[in-house]
């Protein structure tokens, strides 16, 4: 297929059950769309709909042929009413857009925030707008949390239909598998007795089969749903469900797990930065990453913390302390969001007022061809037929160029506003948002920050 000199649109719609009865309909997506991009003078190539799927993955039927057309080259620029409605994942957003449109020349515009890929803001821009569609992805999450949260509280085990060794799930509730409720004594007991976790994996497998790993024992072990307890995200409830174990039994064992060495047990537990830069602060001398403890960011080389992060044992790269640093980091991430906008605002001032000077030089045009036909129809070269039919044609013309230079201007006085609100609405962000927005918006556009003893380099996601 040749290159495509003309816009050929792909109308991307999609709605999810919740969004049904938002005003994200598939119709209401369908003509503002279809307007926008008559508007435009695109050609809509086709519409792409998912109807009743999530924007948390991509795994979704109208998007792969879109990006399977994409492939074939029929349409070279995506158009979707929403960011969110291409993806509420950050991650995803920026896959899409990076790896799959603007890798294959395919421009990307979203109607709603009303920022496109051709200029290096606009990406930019759309890569600090996926971050509010996290954002939202995330609230429904701690709504469907909360539900969680209320469900562990009247006492229901939550892990659905794969309930502990010992129990069943029947009509969502926890019964007692009597045979193996047995089993789940008899390993609390083997250990009670002083009996080693790999020790009683092989004997439990070898008499009943099914104990496969030895992380099987030591999850009974650790679990208190034995005793009657439901947990959610730490926090323990009294469960409906009969226990299977003694409490006193069970805490016995605790007392005995928490005893032993754990050299040899490697489990990981999830990282939750309690910083704003936590992760992406590195020494510019040695290599090694930033921590923040007792009030300061410090090489990990020089803290000598964690003698695995230990690249320079004799590096002696500046500290900072943590708000002083925090705040220089803020300041800077401020400027550069207004000064993208600025530069946007000017390139699209610079360019309205090019149409409107080119619409200008049209109209005076326009007026000097009626003039020269009006003295051809003087000069009997013209009959009063050619003459009223092309004078009514530059008049028409006229009309349109005027009310073209009208809404222009009108367009110009809403991108103004618009943008004003958009930079207070990052002041206000930064300077009142919690921690993990902070986090959110830093991340999303810095990819590193190095400290060079006074001398701090901040490298830009988006430049």
């Amino acid at each position: 297929m040749n290159k495509i000199n003309s816009i050929n649109a792909g109308c991307y719609i999609r709605v999810s059950t919740e969004n049904q009865i938002e005003n994200y309909s598939i119709d209401e997506q369908i003509e503002r769309l279809s307007s926008y991009c008559k508007a435009k003078d695109w050609n809509i190539e086709k519409f792409y709909t998912d109807a009743g799927y999530s924007g948390g993955n991509i795994n979704r039927p109208a998007l792969n042929q879109m990006l399977d057309d994409i492939n074939k080259q029929k349409i070279n620029m995506v158009v979707v009413y929403k960011l969110d409605r291409l993806s509420r994942s950050q991650k995803d957003t920026l896959m899409l857009i990076e790896d799959k449109f603007l890798s294959n020349n395919v421009e990307f515009v979203s109607m709603n925030e009303n920022f496109d890929t051709s200029t290096p803001f606009g990406r930019a821009m759309i890569g600090i707008l996926s971050i509010f569609a996290q954002l939202e992805k995330d609230q429904i999450t701690e709504r469907f949390t909360m539900g969680r949260i209320g469900r562990c509280k009247s006492g229901f085990f939550h892990g659905g239909p794969n309930p502990p060794t010992g129990y069943k799930y029947v009509n969502g509730r926890l019964v007692v598998d009597e045979y193996k409720a047995i089993q789940v004594n008899e390993v609390f007991s083997l250990f009670l007795l002083g009996k080693s976790i790999n020790s009683i994996q092989k004997f439990m497998h070898n008499k009943y089969g099914n104990w496969s790993s030895h992380s099987l024992v030591l999850n009974v072990l650790k679990n208190s749903t034995y005793i009657g307890k439901v947990k959610f995200k730490g926090v323990e409830y009294n469960g409906i469900h009969p226990p299977i174990i003694d409490e006193a039994k069970f805490k016995q064992a605790q007392l005995l797990l928490s005893s032993k060495s754990t050299k040899n047990l490697s489990f990981k537990t999830p990282f939750r930065a309690g910083y704003l830069l936590s992760s992406i602060i590195f020494c510019n001398h040695c290599g090694a990453k930033y921590s923040a403890n007792h009030g300061f960011y410090k090489c990990y080389s020089r803290s000598k913390s964690h003698k695995s992060f230990i690249i320079d044992p004799n590096c002696k790269n500046k500290n900072y302390k943590i708000e002083f640093l925090d705040n220089i980091i803020l300041d800077q991430v401020q400027k550069f969001i207004q000064y993208n906008f600025k530069i946007y605002l000017n390139k699209k001032i610079f360019n309205n007022n090019d149409n409107n000077i080119s619409v200008e030089s049209r109209i005076k045009e326009i007026d000097i061809q009626i003039s020269r036909i009006t003295d051809l129809y003087q000069n009997s070269l013209l009959s009063i037929d050619e003459l009223n039919g092309r004078i009514i044609e530059l008049k028409k013309e006229k009309n349109f160029l005027l009310t073209e230079y009208k809404q222009q201007s009108i367009r110009q006085k809403i991108l103004n506003k618009k943008f004003l609100h958009k930079i207070n609405n990052f002041k206000t962000l930064i300077n009142y948002g919690t921690l993990e927005e902070k986090r959110l918006l830093i991340s999303n556009i810095i990819s590193s920050i190095k400290i060079d003893d006074n001398k701090i380099i901040i490298t830009w996601s988006f430049k």
